[in-house]
């Protein structure tokens, strides 16, 4: 059960769309196209052309090393974000814990994953924390910089640390959520603007297909 959830960062005010990160929005619709071979097509606008997501090594809520065998084990739907987000983060990792909940009562399993890019701050207890608050069922993770980095890669994030005092800074940050699944990786994305029904219906097709 998704619980309401709400984080205040003081004086701190969210940046919810920068040029670079609608430059990255308008790029990553640009790598899905359509293709006959696609066994999802039927589920969304065309068949992914793009290398999007991969193996990742990070930190989970107990400081334990973890891969993306590890935590995907069944689908997904991935969200970089941070934990001092002030209200982007909360509200799209809610709406994601709501989908997860729609599906489960559909007979569908899916995993909601919050990695952070703030990894500065985000300790695995904090990003446990986090998505604890937000899920049952939702995997927190963190990591090294490096680490961070490299998952971000996979995945084609954008996020970038803001200008201001150490311990209230913002992170800008592309706001999409990945489903991926077991087997075939990353088949497709959803903007911050679906519903949790839009969300689980357009998942439920992809299970649906497997």
């Amino acid at each position: 059960m998704s619980k309401s959830f709400a984080l205040v960062a003081a004086g701190a005010t969210a940046i919810f769309l920068s040029g670079s990160f609608a430059a990255s929005a308008g790029w990553l619709d640009g790598l899905l196209g359509k293709g006959d071979d696609d066994p999802f097509a039927a589920c969304r606008q065309g068949a992914v052309a793009g290398d999007i997501g991969g193996p990742f090594t990070l930190l989970n809520k107990d400081g334990e090393t973890v891969t993306d065998a590890d935590v995907i084990t069944e689908p997904s739907l991935v969200y970089f974000g941070y934990t001092f987000c002030p209200d982007i983060c909360p509200l799209d990792t809610v709406r994601n814990a709501e989908a997860v909940d729609v599906l489960e009562e559909q007979g569908h399993m899916v995993t909601p994953v919050f990695i952070t890019v703030d990894p500065a701050r985000d300790t695995p207890e904090a990003v446990g924390d986090f998505a604890a608050n937000i899920h049952e069922r939702m995997i927190g993770l963190t990591g090294s910089e490096e680490q961070v980095r490299a998952a971000s890669k996979a995945y084609r994030t954008y996020y970038k640390k803001q200008e201001g005092d150490e311990d209230y800074y913002l992170v800008d940050h592309s706001t999409f959520t990945y489903l991926t699944l077991p087997e075939h990786g990353f088949v497709d994305f959803f903007r911050r603007d679906l519903t949790p029904e839009d969300v689980a219906k357009r998942t439920a097709c992809f299970i649906n297909a497997m």
